[in-house]
């Protein structure tokens, strides 16, 4: 598989389904801002938060390249999917979706222990700049020596066997407990991380940020599966969410990014 161009949205994205893409990579005359709401928002009028940070920005609707949600408690599959078709309508409003419908942008939707006020919120999201001016500050970001680092968001992925199968069937470790099937549920998340930051040309030496979604009992499974994969990313250490997965049944979810610049609002 190999990413596809988001036009004029200064990114390449990792093809996912249709709620969302697999990841996405900032070209390289761009770099992506992640952006977290500091009070909570409801998605839609999160959206409109979006919508002007853009236009503050100069920047198209395009150039949105991830959401990070943060649901009430976990969706049936059915329900994940009703939600999925309001979030689509909410991208296609905007232009952002191609014409086929195909969605390029990236999301992480969860759960957090103790919920949400009540409906869905807009915890964060990220959008392209030009890495010659990022924030109107005036100055390149590069890397070491002046290369431009990979700038890049991965979409959160659960404890599926195929991301694109939406069935209970396809939960890793079915009804099996955590204590049993807990290592087979990371080592999937893994087994999808990598083959989505493969598709975009990265990998965990790139990564500044790994971030773990679960309620369940993680620290043996951390030491035994999740660390010993991550290599130079495991010094940085993993930023653990109390959250679960969006969809019930699910236990363990995460995402990752590098090279973005973060602000709050």
């Amino acid at each position: 598989m190999s990413s596809v161009e988001q036009p004029n949205g200064g990114y390449r994205f990792a093809p996912g389904i249709p709620p969302y893409s697999a990841g996405v990579l900032a070209d390289d005359d761009h770099l992506i801002i992640r952006t977290t709401l500091i009070r909570q928002t409801p998605w839609t009028a999160g959206f409109e938060t979006i919508d002007q940070v853009l236009t503050s920005a100069d920047r198209p609707s395009a150039a949105l390249c991830a959401v990070e949600l943060r649901c009430p408690t976990p969706h049936s599959f059915g329900g994940f999917g009703s939600f999925n078709d309001r979030y689509r309508e909410a991208l296609d409003s905007r232009g952002i979706l191609h014409a086929d419908g195909t969605n390029p942008v990236a999301r992480t939707n969860v759960a957090p222990h103790g919920g949400t006020a009540g409906e869905t919120e807009l915890h964060a999201f990220s959008y392209t700049v030009p890495r010659s001016n990022p924030l109107g500050s005036g100055g390149a970001v590069g890397g070491a020596g002046g290369a431009a680092r990979p700038s890049f968001v991965i979409a959160g992925a659960g404890d599926l066997a195929d991301q694109s199968d939406l069935r209970p069937e396809a939960i890793v470790g079915g009804a099996t407990p955590w204590a049993e099937s807990g290592p087979a549920r990371a080592a999937a998340v893994l087994d999808e991380m990598e083959a989505r930051l493969g598709i975009l040309g990265v990998g965990w030496s790139d990564t500044d940020s790994v971030v773990v979604y679960s309620v369940q009992e993680i620290g043996g499974v951390m030491e035994s599966t999740v660390l010993p994969r991550l290599g130079p990313a495991a010094r940085r250490g993993v930023h653990w969410y109390h959250a679960r997965p969006p969809i019930e049944g699910l236990l363990f979810e995460m995402d990752n990014r590098g090279g973005v610049v973060e602000q709050r609002i």
